[in-house]
């Protein structure tokens, strides 16, 4: 009963998880969602700048604390190992949910392209970095990153696998396809506000600190084998000798 249950709960965190990917989507692009990066109520420029500093804050301190494998140790003490991988999920999940609800818009346009299909190009190179973004998690195994695996391999009473590096596809020209897909996703702005740079610049600084804090701790699990892939193959820019 107790495996059926870590398995309910991690399928139940895996839907929320993708709806809110899917939402994200939409957010960024302006799409479809009803509350987007550039609509909602405007609020005084420092008050908007304070509360989206505090809201991307309360994502990155999430996303990078309960990643590491210190904070792994001790809160599987009190969370079975077959559900720690689906509620780091869900609490990164619930931090970009209340980024959603109480992001404050800043409107002013910083470039907006006149041109209707050039305007259309970029949306799509928006939309092409977010299926960079999921495609890169499925090259890795999609569903071990967000936690059925786990509680699959619960349910039928099997140990996950070791885990093993390998570089297919998209790691072989750089380490961190998904990173850059973000990159992709939140600078390709047909037109560009003050809220919108704020995002894709408070973001991608993050993503710089997250890779160095990640590929720490893949250095640690794969030692000199990660060492050598890190020596040959880029890390964001996929061209030999670049970032």
């Amino acid at each position: 009963m107790g495996r059926f249950f870590a398995f309910a709960y991690g399928l139940l965190t895996y839907v929320i998880f993708f709806v809110t990917f899917v939402y994200a989507i939409g957010f960024v692009t302006g799409l479809v969602v009803p509350k987007t990066i550039d609509t909602g109520a405007v609020v005084p420029l420092a008050e908007a700048i304070i509360v989206n500093l505090v809201l991307m804050s309360v994502f990155a301190i999430q996303h990078s604390v309960m990643a590491r494998q210190g904070f792994k140790q001790w809160w599987t003490k009190f969370v079975p190992k077959s559900v720690e991988r689906s509620t780091y999920v869900l609490f990164a999940s619930l931090a970009l949910i209340l980024l959603f609800w109480q992001w404050r818009p800043i409107p002013t346009v910083v470039w907006s392209i006149a041109n209707p299909s050039l305007a259309m190009i970029v949306l799509g190179l928006s939309i092409v970095g977010f299926l960079l973004v999921l495609s890169s998690t499925f090259l890795i195994n999609h569903f071990e990153l967000f936690g059925l695996h786990q509680v699959v391999n619960n349910l039928a009473g099997r140990e996950m696998p070791a885990p093993r590096f390998y570089t297919p596809l998209f790691y072989k020209f750089v380490r961190h396809p998904l990173y850059l897909g973000f990159i992709i996703a939140f600078w390709a702005a047909p037109t560009m506000t003050v809220g919108h740079l704020l995002f894709a610049a408070v973001t991608t600084a993050y993503i710089l600190v997250a890779i160095v804090l990640e590929e720490r701790d893949l250095v640690n699990l794969f030692g000199d084998e990660y060492r050598k892939y890190r020596s040959r193959v880029p890390m964001l820019l996929p061209w030999r000798g670049s970032l």
